[in-house]
């Protein structure tokens, strides 16, 4: 599949740039979600606590710029606009932009390896929201598939773990455990759409390259009420199983994530990291695929993918998601949906 476009958006999750945007960007996070107020004064103080500032914006300024230089020199020569789902440039403002600067088709890369409802249908939902909020002749936005198993996103995941097993002292080395982590989601939401089934793929294909066959995937971040199955194991529980196991090393890599937002920062190098010191179990932590320095050459082999209608680029045993997503892809009507973050 081929089309015209005049401009690509990179569209995003969003996070604070200071202490007074924590509040309000949680409560646009939150909204229609039945989430206790208390709870999310307690996230409010994970931001805080880095100066109430995400490191996700920067991280999406450094992509824009990239892949400006990589259109530039390998084309297609296209405008980028950046948007995101709870904070500024809020979605609908961008695409307003867009339609003022006349663009009328623009193709949208989701800073989301995976599919979930968080991280593929409800950006879905948030183009054709904004669209109606700027009008009729708002840009049609084509969202690019999920890449799990695109090579160049598996090589960047490889390339960090081997950097992170490269910390731990040789003679230990041989004995170091991987924890592939992935944000928790109801099971009800797992069971409409092949999340767990990608991440097993993705840890698989990792674990392979660097020649490590002591690896799990488990979850963090789970944010239901205890009452509603979420996706286990806890990364915690795990790391406490592998202590109890006898392990002295591990690396934590959080495949699920792109950029290193909050969760990665406070759930893994603040929480788990204070965990397994009081277990005396020597963490290290991969980095995210959105801090390699051929994170821009992924996304520009997926819009020219796009744009030219190329055989998609994949590795392992899944198949390539279609260009364009099906009408119930990832699905989920639970009314009680949670504020999940699948990057």
């Amino acid at each position: 599949m081929s089309a015209k476009y005049d401009a690509i958006l990179v569209l995003s999750f969003g996070g604070p740039e200071g202490p007074d945007d924590v509040i309000p960007f949680l409560e646009n996070v939150l909204r229609g979600k039945r989430v206790p107020r208390e709870r999310m004064l307690e996230v409010a103080e994970h931001y805080y606590h880095f100066g109430g500032r995400s490191p996700i914006n920067d991280q999406n300024r450094a992509l824009i710029e990239a892949l400006r230089r990589e259109l530039a020199a390998h084309g297609p020569e296209l405008p980028v606009y950046w948007g995101n789902r709870n904070w500024h440039p809020l979605l609908a403002e961008t695409l307003a932009q867009m339609r003022r600067d006349g663009v009328q088709r623009a193709l949208a890369f989701v800073t989301s390896a995976f599919s979930s409802f968080s991280g593929c249908r409800q950006y879905l939902e948030d183009i054709e929201r904004a669209r109606a909020a700027v009008g009729p002749d708002a840009p049609q936005i084509d969202k690019i598939r999920v890449f799990f198993n695109h090579p160049l996103f598996i090589e960047a995941m490889t390339d960090h773990v081997r950097a992170a097993l490269d910390r731990i002292a040789p003679e230990r080395r041989a004995a170091a455990q991987l924890l592939f982590t992935a944000h928790s989601i109801p099971t009800s939401m797992a069971a409409t759409c092949d999340y767990v089934a990608q991440l097993d793929e993705a840890s698989r294909l990792v674990a392979q390259a660097v020649n490590c066959p002591r690896y799990r995937l488990v979850y963090q971040s789970r944010s239901g009420p205890p009452t509603q199955p979420w996706l286990e194991p806890d990364v915690v529980d795990a790391l406490d199983e592998l202590h109890t196991a006898g392990a002295r090393d591990v690396v934590i890599v959080p495949i699920g994530f792109l950029s290193d937002h909050m969760e990665v920062l406070y759930d893994l190098d603040t929480e788990a990291a204070a965990h397994c010191e009081k277990l005396g179990l020597n963490m290290v932590r991969a980095a995210t695929a959105g801090s390699h320095p051929n994170y821009a050459r992924l996304v520009h082999e997926l819009i020219d993918e796009r744009v030219s209608g190329k055989e998609p680029r994949v590795v392992g045993s899944l198949p390539a998601r279609p260009p364009v997503c099906a009408a119930d892809c990832c699905a989920y009507v639970n009314a009680a949906r949670p504020a999940t973050e699948t990057r």
